[in-house]
C-alpha cells in the first residue's frame, strides 16, 4: 500500500522525523526555514498532508489556492491563529493542533519570566557578566518578591492552570479571569473575575494565557495598565499580539508597570528593538515549549492525528 506523502516544513526533533519516515513517504525541510505562500501552494499538489509550524501561514488567499491533494494539515503547534481555519474547512482540509502536551513547559517558562523580571535579573546579569559589580548596598538592585503576593492570570485554559499550581508553590493569592468559572477541582480555591477590569485591580503579577483572537488583539493596552496595581509585573508567554507594546513603553516609563517578562512579540522573529534599551524588561525568543521531551511530545502528537485521519478515524485534536 502507498503511503501518504507528507511534507515537513521545519526541523522538528530527531525522533519525530525518525517516526515519520518510518510510516509516511517524507520530506523534511532540513534548511529549516519558513515556508511562504508561494511554497504552502506549491507543496499542496505534491502531499497529502502537511506538519507546518507556527510560522506558516495559511490565510484565506493561500486557503483558496490549494491543490485538492492536500487533505489535512496537522500543526505542530497548540495556537492556529496562522491558519483561516473557516477557509480551509470550505477546502475541505481537515485541521488539527497538538494541544495538552507543552502545558507544563510553557508553565515553566512563564515562571522564569516572572522570577527574572521581578528580580532584575537581566541587570544583574549584565553588571556580573561586564566586570561591573565592585560593590553592595542595602538598596543594590532591590526586586519585588513573588511569594504571597496576588497573581493574575488572564485565561485558564491548560497552559494557565499548569502556571496556577506552579505559582502555588510559591504561596502566591491566585485570581483569574476566564470565559467562565472553572470548577472547583481546577480552580482548587483560585478567585474568579467576571471581567478583565475586575481582575488586573488585583494583579500585583500578571500572566497572559489566552489565544490570540481578533476579540484578544491589543488586551493590555493603555487604558488597562492604568487598572494595575502601580509597580505591577506583567508576563506575557502566549501570544505577542495580546499586548499594545507602544502603551507597555508608556507604563514602563512612568512606572505603572514595575517590569515585564516577554517570550512573544508583535514581530517574530526579531522582536521590538525598542525593548533592548530597558533592563526591565526580560525577554527570551519564543521557546515556550524548547524542551526535548516537549518537542518530541509535539511531534508525535502531530502524527497520532496524520495516523488516525489516514486511517479514516476522527483525528483526536481536529478543531
Amino acid at each position: 500500500m502507498t503511503k501518504p506523502r507528507l511534507w515537513i516544513t521545519r526541523r522538528l526533533s530527531d525522533a519525530t522525523i525518525a517516526r515519520a519516515m518510518r510510516d509516511y513517504d517524507t520530506v523534511v525541510n532540513h534548511a529549516d526555514t519558513p515556508g511562504g505562500a508561494e511554497d504552502l501552494i506549491a507543496a499542496s499538489a505534491d502531499f497529502d498532508a502537511i506538519i507546518p509550524c507556527h510560522s506558516e501561514h495559511f490565510s484565506a488567499e493561500v486557503a483558496a489556492q490549494l491543490d485538492p491533494r492536500l487533505k489535512i494539515i496537522a500543526n505542530h503547534s497548540v495556537g492556529v491563529d496562522h491558519c483561516d481555519l473557516p477557509s480551509l474547512k470550505a477546502q475541505g482540509i481537515a485541521v488539527t493542533n497538538t494541544p495538552d502536551v507543552l502545558s507544563d513547559a510553557t508553565a515553566e517558562l512563564a515562571m522564569l519570566l516572572m522570577l527574572g523580571a521581578a528580580r532584575n535579573a537581566v541587570a544583574g546579569d549584565r553588571t556580573v557578566r561586564t566586570g561591573a559589580w565592585d560593590f553592595w548596598s542595602p538598596s543594590f538592585m532591590v526586586g519585588k518578591q513573588v511569594t504571597g503576593a496576588r497573581l493574575g492570570i488572564i485565561g485558564m485554559g491548560r497552559v494557565g492552570r499548569a502556571f496556577a499550581a506552579k505559582a502555588r508553590g510559591f504561596d502566591m493569592d491566585i485570581h483569574y479571569y476566564n470565559r467562565s468559572p472553572l470548577p472547583d477541582a481546577q480552580a482548587q480555591g483560585a478567585t474568579y473575575h467576571d471581567t478583565v477590569e475586575s481582575l488586573l485591580g488585583v494583579a500585583d503579577f500578571l500572566s497572559l494565557h489566552c489565544p490570540a483572537t481578533p476579540d484578544t488583539m491589543d488586551l493590555m493596552n493603555a487604558e488597562r495598565f492604568a487598572l494595575l496595581p502601580p509597580g505591577a509585573v506583567i508576563v506575557n508567554s502566549a501570544r505577542g499580539a495580546l499586548v499594545d507594546e507602544d502603551a507597555l513603553l508608556a507604563a514602563l516609563g512612568t512606572g505603572q508597570v514595575a517590569a515585564a517578562g516577554l517570550d512573544c512579540f508583535k514581530v517574530e522573529p526579531g522582536g521590538n528593538p525598542a525593548f533592548a534599551a530597558h533592563e526591565n524588561i526580560f525577554m527570551l525568543p519564543h521557546i515556550g515549549s524548547a524542551t526535548t521531551r516537549t518537542r518530541d511530545a509535539m511531534g508525535f502528537r502531530a502524527l497520532e492525528n496524520l495516523d488516525a485521519f489516514f486511517a479514516g478515524k476522527t483525528p483526536k485534536d481536529l478543531l
